[in-house]
């Protein structure tokens, strides 16, 4: 196991590494801009561009720009530049958005996983009844709206409407830190939530579903049945236990996206997080603040996938780890 651990962090150092470069050259290469003119604004005169270009060592080398860049990705803290508009650390202003981006994906993961796998449980060991047609319906809906029309829709009736009638029970546009109290941190989220949750439920039922009817089939399933084990702890324990591997794929690649930002949900319910972030440093050509969100996204989708291989050996016990 710890082999397989040391092997799986330097595989993904490298897979950093590589989205490092690459973003060092699109945006330092491959863009059209100038970014010392971005970092002077637009009315800033010849010599002051000059200056502002020394002062970030863009007049220097591209290798040597680039040796800076990757150098201090790899330090603690990293030190993802400076902010062309702001002018402070893009760490600093990462950190600051990061906890909102945490608490939106990952309440909504909890949400979907106990919407999503009980479903799926409930259409798998009663296939073709009308416990799973039902399941299947609201699946199809699910998948079939988009997470902008549900987001809005949500918003429009829980905030608009109920906020116009004299019951703002769901506010919106506000973050209310977890530490500061709790119960309004959760009472402005839990819309947010709702809109990730009621879309992603929707795969997870099916995945379950499919999953698990495959399962029910093996021959262990039927050896277990045979020593008269009760069905509940057949599917509990014995079949859903293998049936969660593909599961546990999918969610770590959903959490890892999600923690990057969500951002059409920030959006929707003006929530300053890593998403909204995103959107608004490509408004205002913010190079550096885009990189940082970049590398932050890329580092959350790498995690995820360590944590998803670690899981697989406690899962599945017929996965070996070599």
């Amino acid at each position: 196991m710890l082999r397989f651990l040391i092997r799986r962090i330097l595989f993904s150092l490298l897979v950093l590494w590589i989205i490092a470069t690459a973003v060092f050259f699109l945006f330092f290469v491959a863009s059209p801009g100038d970014p010392a003119r971005v970092f002077a604004g637009r009315q800033a005169t010849e010599e002051t561009v000059a200056a502002v270009r020394r002062s970030l060592g863009l007049d220097r080398p591209l290798y040597q720009q680039y040796w800076d860049y990757l150098s201090g990705l790899f330090q603690w803290p990293p030190d993802l530049g400076t902010s062309f508009i702001n002018q402070e650390p893009v760490l600093n202003t990462i950190v600051q958005r990061l906890p909102v981006s945490l608490s939106i994906a990952l309440g909504a993961a909890v949400v979907w996983l106990l919407i999503g796998i009980p479903i799926g449980i409930l259409a798998a060991t009663k296939p073709r009844s009308l416990a799973d047609r039902t399941a299947t319906v609201i699946a199809l809906a699910g998948l079939s709206m988009p997470t902008f029309v549900l987001g809005m829709l949500l918003f429009n009736f829980f905030f608009f409407q109920l906020t116009k009638a004299g019951f703002p029970i769901f506010p919106a546009g506000q973050y209310v830190p977890f530490v500061e109290n709790p119960f309004e941190w959760a009472r402005h989220l839990v819309l947010p939530w709702l809109t990730l949750a009621l879309v992603f439920a929707a795969t997870y039922s099916r995945l379950t579903r499919g999953s698990l009817l495959e399962v029910m089939g093996e021959d262990y399933i039927k050896t277990a049945r045979s020593k008269g084990l009760s069905e509940r702890t057949v599917v509990l324990k014995h079949g859903l236990r293998s049936a969660l591997t593909p599961i546990v794929t999918l969610f770590g690649l959903d959490l890892g996206a999600l923690l990057g930002g969500t951002i059409v949900t920030e959006r929707i319910f003006g929530l300053p997080g890593l998403g909204a972030l995103a959107v608004q440093s490509v408004t205002t050509q913010d190079l550096p603040v885009i990189m940082g969100t970049v590398l932050i996204a890329a580092f959350f989708v790498v995690v995820a996938n360590i944590l998803v291989d670690l899981a697989y050996a406690v899962l599945d016990p017929r996965v070996r780890l070599s």
